[in-house]
This record gives structure tokens, sequence and C-alpha cells, in this order.
């Protein structure tokens, strides 16, 4: 006689979305995923705050976080209509054709919306006068030195520029 093979059924945990529950592939619980979540931030990380503080080491103005422009960038320097916007990997979705298989479709359609928006915004301020740098804060935790250099190099071509029109 074959053996029965018995089944436990786990209930499923709602998906954050919508009201259907459906399966998920996580590993914590709902309050321990929320309390990690909660964790990450998104503005001031570590690693624009590195951007920051060697910027300021160089005596350099600039605002941070304009939300009056398109995809707030992260470092602005208005007189000379420069943004730079310094990109977690994971968010923004570097080389996310290489791990996208790895996601649940939730999160692909998440990233594949973050970086639609990241287009956009950059479209939006190009469309304005604006030159835009972009960072992956892996390369900026790697070399941030290199980094903010490139910065400072755009920031003063661009004053060159702008003056020379005048």
């Amino acid at each position: 006689m074959p053996a029965i093979l018995q089944v436990s059924l786990i209930p499923c945990q709602q998906h954050p979305t919508d009201n259907s529950t459906r399966p998920t592939m996580d590993r914590l619980s709902t309050a321990q995923r929320s309390a990690l979540m909660s964790r990450i931030r998104s503005t001031n990380t570590g690693t624009e705050r590195t951007v920051f503080r060697l910027l300021r080491r160089r005596g350099v103005y600039f605002a941070r976080h304009a939300k009056a422009l398109p995809g707030s960038p992260d470092v602005v320097f208005r007189r000379c209509r420069l943004a730079v916007f310094i990109d977690g990997d994971f968010w923004h979705g570097r080389n996310f054709e290489e791990w996208r298989v790895k996601v649940s479709a939730f999160w692909v359609a998440k990233i594949e919306r973050n970086m639609e928006r990241d287009r956009r915004a950059k479209a939006e301020l190009e469309a304005q006068g604006w030159r835009v740098l972009s960072f992956w804060s892996k390369d900026v935790d790697r070399d941030p030195e290199s980094c903010v250099e490139r910065i400072l190099t755009t920031r003063a071509a661009e004053l060159r520029s702008k003056n020379g029109r005048r």
C-alpha cells in the first residue's frame, strides 16, 4: 500500500498591496520584516553623509535633498544647476537583469517602478537645464574621494560654462 503524504497547511502572510493572501518566500514574520524595513533610511544614509562630510571639508556649499526638484536630488548646487543622486544598489536596480530572477514579483515591480521614476526625474531635470550626476552607493563606499572629485570637477566646469555665457 502506498504511503500517505500528510501536508500541513501554514497560513499565508497577507500581501502588503492588496487584501488577498498568497504565499510569500519570506523567512521573517510580518512584525519582524516591518521592524527590519523601518530601519532602512531613505535620506541621510551613511553613504550620503560621507559625501556631505567630504564636500564640507572642501568648503563647498550645497543643498541636501531638494524636494522642490524632480526626484529630490541628494546634493544640489543651485548656482551651476548641478544635481547629484546617490542611489542604493538594491532599491534603484544596479545590475538588475542579473539578479531579478532571485526576487519575488512584488520586488521586480517595485524596483522597475523605482528605475522608471529615476529616468523620469533625470529627464525632467535635464529639460529644465540641470546637469545630473548619479553614483551607486557601492561605488561611493569603495572610493568616496574620487566620487567627490568628480562632483567638484563637474561643478567647476558648469560654473565656468555658466559664467562664460554672461
